[in-house]
């Protein structure tokens, strides 16, 4: 009977850990949606932190369902800017640029790999875009 008595604490004492654990990452979200909103007023931002200091579960409760849907939605937005950012960064360092572009296409051109139309074409598409 010992084995069983300290293998269901040993489970009891896990599930409390990832309560406590799934309590601190929703909190910490809480806080970061917090001060990542800009439509909310310091005030109410300074009354939120204050509830989840001497109110937590109750308040991390309220907030979640109050303000989920803004949460997510703000959550969305910063990522697709980031993403964004990136892929804007990504292109710029990755894709060469028209004069280097026109620069490869005269060394084909006069070595005889292109044609006079072929290297007009990938003139013009360079300096498109």
């Amino acid at each position: 009977m010992g084995f069983w008595a300290n293998f269901w604490d040993v489970i009891g004492w896990f599930l409390w850990a990832f309560v406590f654990i799934a309590y601190l990452m929703a909190l910490f979200s809480i806080i970061g949606d917090l001060f990542r909103d800009r439509e909310l007023n310091g005030w109410w931002k300074a009354l939120w932190i204050i509830f989840l200091i001497f109110v937590p579960f109750l308040t991390a409760l309220v907030y979640l369902i109050a303000r989920g849907r803004g949460m997510a939605e703000r959550q969305n937005r910063d990522v697709a800017q980031a993403q964004a950012a990136a892929e804007s960064y990504i292109r710029t360092v990755a894709s060469p640029s028209p004069t280097e572009e026109i620069a490869k296409a005269k060394a084909l051109f006069d070595n005889g790999t292109l044609t006079e139309a072929e290297f007009h074409h990938l003139k013009a598409k360079a300096l498109a875009g």
